[in-house]
């Protein structure tokens, strides 16, 4: 028997549209996605995924349910099989009594370790309240109340073994797997987070999967995240996802900022469709979920040059989740501002505006490669077509490729089938000119054998 707890964790960590994609076409249609469903012969699309339920629903015959489900039904494959299959994609092992490291006392860990985080945060949410020095801090910032509760922002208290009061046992094995704890070289254990500003980070579901925690005034590190844990892994989580979801709905786009505090920030002054990366650079996972929220989004740095470097890893991360119905463009802020300053400052109208008017992908990636390889000398402009070549081959997106090639190739003065063969490109398919077809029609009209007019 499969434990319950491990089946809730596969569903959390795949996503259902990635799983019908395999098989079906889906097709983008406000909050959900659409396809004829396979169940029942149809002509119209009834069948309906929706990535924020990761449930699948069809209108015409009634069949619905989970990734797991889909599986069963489509494959035709039995419970157990589908639950395999899955957990392959997954990269998870599906725990079997028959292993001697399964027991079946320890199957609802995962359980344990959700409640433990629950159990955290409302905690931490108590501790905020009784911290003149913390509620001054977050006032400071400028945030409301109602947002604080909106994101569940607690207080860690400055204290080693602050969490000994709301957990019966502080020796639990979940404390310590949760990240909630660290165990020195002689067993004694202490809290991970003293002093902070506590964050709630929440899965797709809603449910708390680890904590950030800003330092009040000074100290380092200014943040500190839980560790990568069975429930947490940074690469897979945005921050403020959940809270950001009918904003970015409604806005058609999507942020993408570097700290808690600046999508609390932009949320307070009533920009709500911006969610964080977690101590991470932006991966292709990231990139793929918020695609299926909007097919708009707007990566947000600071104007220094570890912004811009930033930049350049979300460029990077991107190429390859690229589709040619999508749009993903980069705001860089002035240099003295990051989201939280500049919202403060200039207010929300201005920060939509220059979101709205943020530099395209194809325009940044253009002009980092002109600003490292100047295409004044034969040398830089070889140097532009050497550095572009392990970017454009990967862009998925086959017409934002053609067209970024043909950039390149007016930039470098070089025509755009050299540039093809220097990237190991297929030539993209020649169409006749205007005025040879014309003339081929005119030449066709003259011939002997050509029709004659009636007229």
């Amino acid at each position: 028997m499969i434990p319950q707890s491990f089946i809730q964790d596969l569903l959390a960590r795949v996503d259902i549209v990635d799983v019908i994609e395999r098989h079906l076409p889906l097709k983008k249609g406000g909050a959900n996605y659409f396809a004829c469903c396979p169940f029942h012969g149809e002509k119209s699309a009834s069948f309906s995924v929706s990535p924020t339920k990761q449930f699948y629903h069809c209108f015409g015959c009634g069949a619905h349910g989970s990734a797991i489900s889909f599986l069963m039904e489509y494959s035709g494959l039995p419970f157990v099989e589908a639950v395999k299959e899955l957990a392959g994609h997954a990269g998870l092992q599906v725990p079997q009594e028959s292993n001697p490291s399964f027991r079946s006392d320890t199957a609802p860990a995962n359980d344990a370790l959700v409640d433990a985080m629950t159990t955290a945060a409302r905690f931490y949410r108590e501790q905020l309240k009784g911290s003149p020095d913390a509620i001054d801090y977050l006032k400071r910032r400028g945030l409301s109340g109602e947002i604080a509760a909106r994101f569940g922002i607690g207080y860690a208290p400055e204290d080693w073994q602050a969490l000994r009061n709301t957990f019966p046992s502080y020796d639990a094995k979940a404390l310590l797997e949760a990240g909630l704890v660290i165990e020195n070289d002689t067993g004694r254990r202490y809290d991970r987070f003293r002093n902070r500003i506590m964050f709630p980070i929440q899965d797709r579901r809603g449910r708390i999967i680890a904590f950030g925690g800003r330092v009040l005034d000074g100290g380092e590190p200014k943040y500190l995240n839980s560790p990568e844990t069975p429930l947490f892994e940074k690469g897979r989580e945005l921050y403020g996802l959940p809270q950001a979801q009918k904003a970015i709905r409604d806005a058609g786009y999507a942020i993408v900022v570097e700290g808690y505090m600046d999508v609390v920030a932009l949320a307070q002054f009533g920009v709500g469709n911006a969610v964080a990366t977690l101590g991470t650079a932006t991966t292709p996972h990231h990139i793929n979920t918020l695609l299926r929220q909007s097919q708009r989004i707007v990566f947000c740095f600071d104007g220094d040059n570890a912004g811009r470097k930033a930049a350049r890893r979300a460029l990077e991360s991107a190429l390859e989740a690229l589709r040619d119905d999508v749009t993903l463009a980069f705001l860089f802020l002035p240099e003295q501002h990051d989201p939280d300053s500049f919202v403060r400052a200039h207010g929300a109208a201005a920060f939509s505006q220059a979101a709205a008017t943020a530099t395209p992908l194809a325009s940044f990636l253009l002009n980092e490669l002109r600003a490292s390889c100047p295409p004044d000398t034969a040398e830089g402009r070889a140097r532009l077509v050497h550095e572009a070549k392990p970017l454009v081959t990967r862009i998925a997106a086959p017409m934002l490729r053609l067209q970024i090639v043909k950039a390149i190739a007016e930039a470098a003065e070089f025509s755009q089938s050299e540039v093809e063969s220097a990237f190991g490109l297929k030539p993209a398919a020649r169409t006749w000119p205007q005025r040879d077809t014309e003339a081929n029609f005119r030449s066709a009209s003259s011939s002997p054998n050509a029709p004659r007019s009636n007229t």
